[in-house]
C-alpha cells in the first residue's frame, strides 16, 4: 500500500469545526485510520483546506498569452504558496489543459475577458466590436468554461481626450441580457469594475460577483450585502492606482484624480465592505503585472486594511470553497491541504510560510 499521511494538530474544517487529526490515503482524506495501513508519515501543525485564489490568471503575462512552459511556472508558484484552487478570472490562453496536470492547482476556468476595442489592456481580452454582441459572447464563454464568465464593466475611455475617465462599456439592458444568457447556460458572471457608474447596472443585471469594486458607494455596498454578492478587493492591484494616476499625468487629469481618490481610501473601502457584511473573496490578480504566488501577500494586505485575521483566512480557504462548490476537508474528499507551523488565524503572515503542501494526496 502507498504511504499514508497522518496529519495531526489542529485541523481547521470551517468556522465552527476543528479536528485533532486526519489521514490521507489514495489521494483522499480519511477521518479514521485506513485499514491495512503500514507505512505512515506524520505531519503536525495547523492544517487548512488548500487556499483559493479567486482572481488569478494562469496563462496571462504582461503582453497577453504566455507559453505552456511559462504557465506551468505560474501555476507551480501559486501551488507552492498554498493556493490549491484557482478561479481563473480571465485568460487569453486556452488553459483547459491545466485540468490534466496533477502538479498544477485545480482550476475553475472563466474563459476570456469580454471587453471592447481600445477599452481594456491590449491582448488580454476578447474584444467585441458591437455592444449587442455581449449576450452571445457570454453564452459562448459559458458553454466552453467551467461555470464562470468574466466581463470588463468599465475602463478608461481615451477617446474623450482630456476629459477621459472610467466609463461603463455596456448599456444596462445589454448587461442584463448577458447575465441572463450566462445563467441560462449554467454559468455565473463576475465583473471587473473600478468605477462607481458601472456598479448599479451590474447589480440591477443580477451579477454574481464583483472584482475590485473600488467605486462601490454606501448604497451599492448595502445592496451587495443584502443579496450576498461577493466582492474580491484585490488590494495588491489597487495599491498600484497611484502609479497608474502618475502615468496618466496631465493628459488624462480626470482619470488620474479618480484613481488617486480610490487609492487613498482603499483600506477604508475594504473595512466598509467587511463591516456591512459583504462576503469577501480573496484574489491576488496574479498574471500580467503581479507575480504568481502572491496570494499570501494579498491576504496580509487585507488584514492590514483592518479585516480580522480569522475572516481573512476563512475567506481564502473554506468559505471560498463553499462559494465555488469545491470540497474542503471531508471524508473521501480529495486531499488538497496546507500545513503551517503556527495558526494563521492569529497571524496571517504565517500563510507566507507553508510547512507542507498536499495536492491530490501528494506532498509537493
Amino acid at each position: 500500500m502507498a504511504e499514508v499521511l497522518h496529519l495531526t494538530g489542529t485541523v481547521v474544517v470551517d468556522d465552527r469545526t476543528e479536528l485533532d487529526e486526519l489521514w490521507v490515503a489514495g489521494g483522499r482524506i480519511a477521518l479514521a485510520p485506513p485499514a491495512g495501513t503500514t507505512a505512515v508519515r506524520t505531519l503536525s501543525g495547523w492544517v487548512l483546506p488548500g487556499l483559493v485564489d479567486v482572481h488569478c490568471h494562469i496563462g496571462l503575462g504582461p503582453d497577453g498569452a504566455v507559453t505552456v512552459a511559462e504557465a506551468l511556472v505560474q501555476g507551480t508558484a501559486d501551488r507552492d504558496a498554498g493556493t490549491l484552487l484557482v478561479r481563473d478570472a480571465g485568460s487569453p490562453m486556452d488553459n483547459r489543459w491545466v485540468h490534466d496536470r496533477p502538479e498544477m492547482p485545480r482550476l475553475i476556468r472563466a474563459g476570456r475577458h469580454l471587453a471592447r476595442p481600445k477599452r481594456y489592456l491590449r491582448h488580454y481580452g476578447r474584444e467585441l466590436d458591437a455592444v449587442a454582441e455581449l449576450p452571445g459572447a457570454v453564452a459562448e464563454e459559458a458553454r466552453s468554461g467551467d461555470g464562470w464568465v468574466k466581463i470588463v464593466a468599465d475602463w478608461i475611455d481615451r477617446s474623450l481626450g482630456a476629459d477621459a475617465d472610467l466609463t461603463p462599456l455596456w448599456p444596462p439592458d445589454v448587461l442584463a441580457d448577458a447575465v441572463a444568457a450566462a445563467h441560462e447556460n449554467g454559468a455565473r458572471v463576475t465583473a471587473h469594475t473600478f468605477a462607481r457608474e458601472a456598479v448599479g447596472p451590474l447589480l440591477d443585471a443580477g451579477i454574481d460577483g464583483i472584482e475590485h469594486g473600488t467605486g462601490m458607494d454606501a448604497d451599492h455596498i448595502a445592496e451587495a450585502a443584502r443579496r450576498g454578492i461577493p466582492v474580491t478587493p484585490t488590494l495588491l492591484q489597487v495599491d498600484r492606482f497611484a502609479d497608474l494616476a502618475g502615468q496618466a499625468g496631465r493628459k488624462y487629469p480626470r482619470y488620474a484624480a479618480r484613481m488617486r481618490q480610490m487609492h487613498a481610501r482603499r483600506h477604508q473601502h475594504v473595512r466598509d465592505l467587511h463591516a456591512a457584511g459583504v462576503p469577501l473573496l480573496m484574489g491576488s490578480d496574479a498574471g500580467g503585472t503581479i507575480a504568481h504566488g502572491s496570494l499570501p501577500a494579498e491576504l496580509a494586505a487585507v488584514a492590514r486594511a483592518g479585516v480580522p485575521a480569522p475572516d481573512v483566512v476563512a475567506a481564502a480557504s473554506w468559505r471560498a470553497r463553499a462559494f465555488l462548490g469545491a470540497a474542503g476537508i471531508a471524508d473521501g474528499a480529495s486531499a488538497d491541504l496546507v500545513v503551517y507551523d503556527a495558526d494563521p488565524r492569529a497571524d496571517v503572515t504565517v500563510l507566507a510560510r507553508p510547512a507542507a503542501v498536499v495536492l491530490r494526496g501528494r506532498l509537493c
